[in-house]
């Protein structure tokens, strides 16, 4: 059996230029420098961006997987990344929010796959067990295949009222997707006030992960829909592909650049064209708060690589087990 069942009709991007504010004090607490999260190795031996990787992999051969790095992190990366040969690396000139960081990807791989689907990975998210979470993702790409007038999205049970998130909103019919384990989008909501969010988690709203599956070409006809003032310069650049100025234009269409985040400026403007299947016998955590790491290996019985005295406040441990919970311990 071919390894990559769907390496002839997806491409994977992974989104590395997180500036990891969020858990800066507890990096530097631990490693006495600041480091971006997905460059940590929170617990085993790999970092997070290499776990994100080694995921991406499994479905993807490396020829068609592209890591967006920010140019600033360029040592880190490049350390982290020796020895994955294939793949392509893109370095951000300048940070410019998650719009830029999906659509600078996005520009090279549809000057070579116009009709490819692409799967978007964030690579500082925790999800355990692996197997179970490349099911899901393998599932969305298949769904986007055959709705490709839909982003198919991962959403996530929450456990708690959380305003850090984007919030999916189920629609009650999925008529118009028979079939499938989808649900159509009622609506979407990126980091709302407390009130939109209790409301949102009372009425059966999922997290968004930012996992999603999409054809090249729907995602660059909502750009232009909803991002006006950044594809003109992401078109420049596709001219430029392959020629003697394309490193010039890529530093100039950055300064340029507006900051535009993918999920409130793209995504919470078009629910019409969102789909969502839920992630479902696994835990998974963006990890953006020090407890929500202790926390999260509790679960699974291991102990974080960082002393917990790292921590801004005293660690309470959450009663439930990897045997309660029904996941499988690791070993």
């Amino acid at each position: 059996m071919n390894r990559y069942n769907t390496a002839d009709q997806h491409w994977s991007i992974i989104l590395a230029s997180s500036e990891g504010m969020r858990l800066r004090s507890l990096v530097y607490r631990w490693l006495g420098r600041t480091l971006p999260k997905q460059y940590c190795t929170f617990v085993g031996t790999r970092s997070m961006l290499q776990h994100t990787l080694d995921r991406a992999a499994r479905l993807t051969p490396p020829t068609r997987m592209i890591t967006v790095v920010a140019h600033s992190q360029r040592q880190d990366a490049l350390a982290q990344l020796e020895g994955r040969e294939g793949s392509t690396i893109l370095f951000q000139p300048a940070n410019r929010d998650t719009a830029a960081g999906v659509f600078l990807p996005l520009t090279y791989i549809r000057a070579k796959a116009p009709q490819a689907t692409v799967v978007l990975y964030p690579s500082d998210h925790f999800v355990y067990p692996e197997t179970r979470f490349i099911e899901v993702v393998e599932q969305a790409v298949q769904i986007a295949k055959s709705q490709p007038d839909r982003i198919v999205l991962l959403g996530v049970t929450p456990d708690r009222l959380e305003l850090d998130y984007g919030w999916i909103q189920p629609a009650q019919s999925t008529a118009d997707l028979p079939d499938e384990p989808v649900q159509a989008v009622h609506s979407f909501l990126e980091k709302p006030g407390a009130v939109q969010a209790d409301a949102a988690l009372h009425s059966g709203a999922l997290w968004n992960t930012l996992v999603f599956a999409a054809n090249v070409e729907l995602l660059w006809m909502l750009g232009r829909q909803c991002l006006p003032d950044i594809m003109p310069l992401f078109e420049r650049l596709s001219q430029a592909i392959g020629g003697p100025e394309e490193g010039r234009v890529l530093e100039a269409i950055y300064r340029d650049m507006p900051a535009k985040n993918f999920s409130s400026d793209l995504l919470q403007c078009v629910p019409e064209k969102l789909a969502v299947v839920e992630l479902t016998g696994l835990l998974w955590s963006d990890w953006g708060k020090p407890e929500l790491i202790t926390e999260t290996l509790r679960r699974i019985d291991r102990r974080p690589a960082f002393p917990l005295t790292c921590l801004d406040h005293p660690f309470v441990p959450l009663p439930m087990t990897a045997a309660k919970s029904g996941l499988p311990v690791a070993v």
